[in-house]
C-alpha cells in the first residue's frame, strides 16, 4: 500500500486518516499538511468522495489510497499516529448501509487498532454524540451512558460506535496503544453533501430548490451545530494530551430545529414554507455537549459562531447546488 518508507519522512509526523475523502476526514487533512505532516488516507469512497481532497492530490506528502477497511491493512512505513474516521454518519447513510456501518465499528476498528499495535503508533477514534442516544440528560457529560436502543434502526450506527469505544478501550489497557476518543457533536461546513439526510445540508437544499423544509416532529428537538475548522482544532488538541478516555468536542449553542430551520431559510433568502413530518424512531429530543473537560484538558472551546460558520457553508453549498443544476 505504501512507497519505500523513507519518502515519507519530512520535517513532521505521518498520519493515516481512515475516511481521509470524507467532510471531516478531508478537514483533518488538510489541517495536518499545513503543519508538516505527511498525510495517508484511506477511503472505501462509499459516501466520501476524491472531490473532498482533489486539491491534495499532487501534495509531495499526501496520499490517497481506496480501499474497505474492513479488510487487513498493510502500512509500509513508519506510522505516528491513526486516526480512524471512516464510517458512514448521516442517517440516510447508516440506515442504507447498516451491515457496511456495523463492520466499519467492528472490524475496522480493530484492524485500525491493530495498525497502530503493528506500527506503536497513537490512536485516535472519531466516536459520536450519539453513543448519548436519546439522552434523559441534558447537556451530556462523558460520564453520562446514554440511552440507546440497541435493536432500533438507529442502532447500526450507535452500537457500531459504542463498540469502538470498548474496542478502542481493550486495545489501551491489553496492549498499551495509546488512544484517544472524540465523541463528536453535529459538526458542519464545507464538503457535506447537500440533501445527504441531515439537518442542515437538507434545509439548504430544500430552499435552494424552492420545496418546503421538511422539520420532522414538532421541531422543538435541539441539536448543538459546531463548524468544521473549530471541530478539527479540538481533535488535534486531543491527540497531543494524555486524555484516554472519551472527551466531548462540540459546540454548546443549543438551538430548535425548527428556530434552525427559519434561520436556514432567512439566510438564503427562500420564502418556502416549512411542513412538519412525522418523527423517526428513536431520534434525539436533545443534544447539546457538556465540553467541561475539553475546555480543562484541552484548553479548548468553538470560535466560530453559527451566523459566520452558516455564511461560509452556504456559499460552499450554493456552489454546489449550480453545478448540480448545470449537469441536468
Amino acid at each position: 500500500m505504501g512507497r519505500r518508507a523513507e519518502t515519507y519522512r519530512g520535517g513532521g509526523l505521518r498520519a493515516v486518516i481512515t475516511g481521509g475523502a470524507g467532510f471531516l476526514g478531508s478537514h483533518l487533512c488538510d489541517y495536518l499538511l499545513a503543519r508538516d505532516w505527511d498525510v495517508l488516507a484511506i477511503d472505501s469512497l462509499v459516501t466520501g468522495t476524491e472531490a473532498n481532497v482533489r486539491h491534495l492530490l499532487n501534495h509531495p506528502r499526501f496520499r490517497l489510497v481506496r480501499q474497505d477497511v474492513t479488510r487487513y491493512l498493510d502500512v509500509a512505513g513508519p506510522v505516528d499516529y491513526v486516526l480512524h474516521f471512516a464510517s458512514p454518519a448521516s442517517p440516510v447513510d447508516y440506515l442504507k448501509l447498516p451491515i457496511q456501518t456495523l463492520k466499519v465499528g467492528a472490524l475496522g476498528t480493530h484492524n485500525t487498532l491493530g495498525l497502530a499495535l503493528a506500527k506503536k503508533a497513537k490512536y485516535l477514534l472519531a466516536s459520536t454524540s450519539e453513543c448519548y442516544g436519546d439522552p434523559e440528560v441534558s447537556p451530556q457529560s462523558e460520564t453520562y451512558w446514554g440511552h440507546v436502543n440497541p435493536i432500533g434502526p438507529r442502532g447500526v450506527y450507535d452500537e457500531a460506535k459504542r463498540f469502538a469505544e470498548a474496542m478502542t478501550m481493550a486495545y489501551h489497557r491489553t496492549h498499551g496503544v495509546e488512544t484517544h476518543i472524540a465523541r463528536i457533536f453535529n459538526t458542519y461546513g464545507p464538503r457535506m453533501r447537500l440533501n445527504d439526510g441531515r439537518a442542515l445540508p437538507n434545509f439548504v437544499y430544500q430552499a435552494l430548490s424552492g420545496q418546503p423544509i421538511a422539520v420532522y416532529g414538532d421541531g422543538k428537538q435541539t441539536r448543538s451545530f459546531c463548524y468544521a475548522s473549530d471541530l478539527v482544532e479540538g481533535i488535534y488538541r486531543l491527540m497531543q494530551s494524555e486524555e484516554r478516555e472519551p472527551v466531548n468536542i462540540g459546540n454548546p449553542q443549543e438551538i430548535t430545529i425548527l428556530e434552525f430551520a427559519e434561520r436556514i431559510r432567512a439566510l438564503v433568502g427562500s420564502d418556502v414554507p416549512i411542513k412538519f413530518e412525522p418523527l423517526p424512531q428513536d431520534d434525539p429530543k436533545r443534544r447539546c455537549p457538556d465540553i467541561s473537560k475539553a475546555k480543562r484538558l484541552l484548553k479548548w472551546e468553538p470560535r466560530v459562531g453559527l451566523d459566520e460558520g452558516l455564511r461560509l457553508t452556504l456559499e460552499f453549498f450554493r456552489r454546489q447546488f449550480a453545478e448540480s443544476q448545470a449537469v441536468r
